[in-house]
Order: C-alpha cells, then structure tokens, then sequence
C-alpha cells in the first residue's frame, strides 16, 4: 500500500494494490484507516456515545464479511478507547464504491483499491447493501451456526424486497424501513452479549405473544467463537402511529393548562389527593374531570393497563431462566446499593461543581440537595430486602414516555435496550416491577414541567399557580395509573408486594431516577436540572 501523509488522509486516495477482499489484511493500511481516518470519522457520528470523553485511540476488534454470491461487505467491530481508562465498542459495516453519486452521505476515506478509484462508506447508505441484509434474513435458515447468524421469525411473511429508506435521525442506533411494512435497526454501540432489546423483543413475541410492543420479525447476531452471541440488528414490524406519548402528553398539558383560564378554575376547589393512593375514575372530583377531560383520564388508565400487561408477559416464565421471577437476596441489595452509592456522589460532584450555572429557585434546591446529602444517602442504604415480600423479574430499565408510540387510542412500548448508562450485565439484572413504573411517573412530572417552562409566555397564570395546578394534576394522574395497573397485576399473581412494599419500592425508585437524571441535565442544559431536583425535594420532604 502508498501512504500518503495523515493531514492529506482525506483529501488524497490511499492507494491499495491488493482486492477489496485482502484490504483488512493489510496492517499498514490498517494503521493509517483506524488512526487517521476514523479517530476523527467516529467522534462526528450522531451515534457515537463517548463525546464527553477523550478518545486516546481506536482498535479493530473483528470484522466479518456481510457477503451474499459475490457481493461482499465488511462489517467492522471497533473498540474506542479512552484517556479515562475505558472503552466502547460500536458496529460500523463499510462499502467500497466506485460511483461518486454513491457516495455523496457518510464518505469515510478516498481509496485507489486494485487500480480502482472510489471511496469506503458507512455502507448501511447504500441500498445494495440495505438489500443483500433483507434477503439474507428472509433466506435465513433455522438454525444457522455461521459466524455471521441471520434469523427469521414466523411472523416476517414477506419473501422479496421492495424499497428501503432510513427511518429518521436517531441518537444511537440506525434504523431502516424495508417495504413500508418492516424496521430494521442496526445497534451502533455494541456489547458482549445478546442485547437486551432484541432479547426481550424475541421472548414478548414469541413465548408471551404480547401485542402492545412491535413484533419481532428477525435479526442478525455475531457468534464470537462461541464464547459470546453479539447482537448487531433487530428487526421488528412497522407500527403506523400518531407519535410517541412524550409529544402526546405535551399538547395534552398544553391544552390542560389553558384550560385554567378558559374555564376561570379556582384550583382551592379541587381535593388535594394524598400522592401513591390508588383511584380510579369514580374518585376523581367532578371539578378535574371537567378541566382535564374525561379522554385524557381514559388514556392514563389504558397506559396503565398495558403496562401491567408487559409486567404480567415479563413475570410469567418459569423455564427460561434469564425471565423467570427471582425474590429479593442479599446480594441484590449488595449490588443496588454499591450502583447507586457510586452514582449519587457522582451526582454530588455534578452538583457542587456546577452551581454558578443556576440561579433563583433551581439554586435553592440544588442547594438543599447538597445540605440533605446525608438524608438522600440514608434513603439509599434503608434498603432491606428481608422485609420485601415482592418478586422481581426483568423490567423495560428506560422506561419513558418517549419510549411509547400512541396509536389511535392505544399505546405500544419500544426500546428495551435498558438504562444508557448501565452496563449490560446490569440491564439484565432483575428489579421491581415498580421501578418502571418510577421512570414513567418521572418522565409525566417532566412533561408537566416541560409544557410549562415551554409556554410561560403564553400562559395568563403566574407560574407559582401553574406549579400549583401542575402537582395537583401530577398526583392525581399517578393515583389514577396506580389504581389500573395494581388492579390488573394483582388479577394475574404478579407479586408487587403490599401497599406500604410498594410505596417504599415507588419512592426508592424515584429517588434513583430523579437523581440519575440530573447528570443528563447539569450536562447538557442547566437550567433545567429544576425539574428532577424538584422531584427530589418532593420525595425527601415528604
């Protein structure tokens, strides 16, 4: 191979002698492809992970040839290393083309390869490639021991490709619309092990045939000489829908809050609702009803009802070990306080480190979080697991509004790729039921204080009744979620523990979450880190 010089890397062809089938081979161009190529290809990928870290170099872990007759494509397992002393690895496949026009989106390096000019793409933008993938797993045999593992549900009905496009900017991964019928995601960043979203897509499918989450349909998985299954795609049904219930949930309390001048609402009218207590639509005051709609209250009990149903779908197995209920033991209680221990001081540091960003009442209680850390820790180690009758099982790990599409007056659930921060062995681990239910509840608060902020301006109310108005709406959504999905678990033996249990496991949990999510805030937008340490203060304080 000619070398040119690395500031020339990408402005000069690296000419290869060699085919395009012996190009990884070669450990010069190796060398130049991995550090002065892709250094700086992969830090400006939108799903590329470690931007808040230094890149100190990136290694090629594998490769594997996506290949159908005499078509060939590489897929690249390539592992980031960092200064801090960790590392990532991220699934990049690659094309060689020749044709400019085909090149036109994600050009990695210009390559003279066997006397042929062209370029080396992110090959998921080219539709030869989108297509050999579609057809390899719709050609898929049953059981299949080759390296590179292409599977095909039953429910996958289709044996020809029509058309392919991408699905829309996504932050992590890279999914593809095949035929308008199918989505097909490529996971970006990869772990050692089969990835939980495919796991729990391919167990609700086809051992609990459940029907509120996209079906799996196929998938793709990596076997790494037999010590590991790597999973680099999964493939689901397209669900037509309205959105996801994030921006659902925004005109919602958009509409909600007008509605406190539209209606002239005096909110001393409305019962304060003690927060946790389960109700149902007869313990709604009359007064709410009218303000918020009867529609919306229906809505949160349907949620509610489908999320007891994935609960329920997630508890019921009693062979296949990694899904089968597990009881509360010392080491999970082991494991639970270490993980949060570790991540509320290095919340701590955020917190102390960052409060010449905040100002007014975003201030104040970010300086209350720091005077109550003893408080918040205590509440984090008076976790007994001897006094904690419950099961846990394998949960959602991220579950959000926006993981939820809404589909006419229905909801389905996506994404069980777990906690973005947490390791895949801990994704895995099985917890509460109800610590799902805190990452809903948390992300309803976040809405209600989205909107808000969103719209002050537009809003006649000062924004203390708009608080006011928006904790009174809060509990009584809750209450009402609980009164369903306790209802409907408790119908089906799916053991939550009792009323105070699951009051604590609630509370617990919110606290975990509200405190997690201050990293993600104090990161990116300052301001506002209000809302999950408003959620804090409501928890400690109460």
């Amino acid at each position: 191979m000619t070398e040119t010089t690395s500031e020339n890397t990408l402005k000069k062809p690296l000419v290869f002698d060699g085919t395009w089938e012996q190009l990884l081979d070669d450990t010069n161009f190796l060398s130049v492809f991995l550090s002065d190529v892709l250094e700086e290809y992969v830090q400006k990928q939108r799903w590329y992970g470690g931007k808040a870290s230094k890149l100190k170099y990136i290694e090629l872990s594998e490769y594997f040839r996506i290949q159908q007759n005499e078509e060939v494509y590489y897929g690249l397992i390539l592992e980031v290393n960092f200064v801090e002393a960790f590392y990532q690895h991220y699934f990049l496949p690659i094309a060689f083309v020749t044709d400019d026009s085909f090149a036109e989106q994600d050009k990695i390096l210009p390559v003279s390869i066997d006397g042929k000019s062209g370029h080396i793409i992110d090959a998921i933008n080219l539709e030869a490639f989108r297509k050999l993938v579609f057809e390899r797993i719709i050609t898929s045999e049953p059981i299949d021991r080759t390296k590179v593992q292409y599977h095909k549900s039953n429910l996958l009905e289709d044996n020809a490709y029509e058309s392919s496009r991408f699905m829309g900017l996504e932050q992590s991964n890279t999914s593809i619309i095949y035929n308008e019928k199918y989505v097909l995601k490529f996971f970006r960043r990869i772990y050692a092990g089969k990835n939980p979203d495919y796991e729990m897509s391919r167990y609700l499918s086809e051992k609990r045939d459940y029907k509120n989450t996209p079906p799996y349909l196929g998938s793709i998985n990596i076997d790494d000489a037999g010590r590991e299954i790597i999973t680099i795609a999964l493939m689901q049904k397209l669900i037509p829908n309205q959105g996801d219930a994030w921006d659902y949930m925004l005109k919602e309390f958009d509409r909600i809050f007008r509605a406190l001048d539209t209606k002239k609402l005096n909110l001393k009218e409305i019962p304060e609702t003690e927060r946790f207590l389960k109700l149902n639509i007869n313990d709604i005051p009359p007064v709410l009803i009218d303000w918020v709609g009867l529609d919306f209250l229906k809505k949160i009990q349907t949620l509610a009802k489908r999320t007891a149903e994935m609960h329920i779908a997630l508890g019921s197995e009693f062979e296949e070990t990694a899904f089968t209920p597990a009881h509360y033991n010392g080491d999970y209680e082991v494991w639970l306080k270490n993980r949060l221990l570790y991540q509320f001081q290095n919340r701590l540091n955020t917190v102390e480190n960052n409060l010449d960003k905040l100002d007014d009442l975003a201030l104040k209680m970010a300086k209350e979080f720091l005077d109550k850390k003893n408080l918040i820790r205590k509440r984090f180690v008076n976790f007994d697991w001897t006094k904690l009758k419950g099961q846990r099982i394998r949960v959602h790990g991220d579950y959000h509004l926006g993981q939820i599409l809404v589909k006419d007056n229905d909801f389905y659930i996506l994404d069980f790729e777990g906690e973005p921060e947490s390791t895949i062995r801990d994704r895995k681990v099985k917890q509460p039921p109800l610590k799902d239910i805190a990452g809903l509840f948390r992300s309803f608060h976040y809405a209600i204080y989205t909107t808000i902020f969103n719209n002050l301006n537009n809003y006649n109310n000062e924004s203390e009744k708009l608080f006011e108005a928006g904790e009174l709406l809060y509990n009584y959504s809750i209450g009402l979620f609980l009164g369903t999905y306790v209802s409907q678990v408790r119908d089906a033996n799916l053991n939550i523990g009792y009323n105070q249990e699951r009051i604590f496991l609630l509370k617990y949990a919110l606290l975990e979450k509200a405190v997690y999510e201050l990293g993600y805030e104090f990161n990116s937008r300052p301001q506002w880190a209000i809302i999950p340490l408003k959620g804090i203060s409501n928890i400690i304080n109460n």
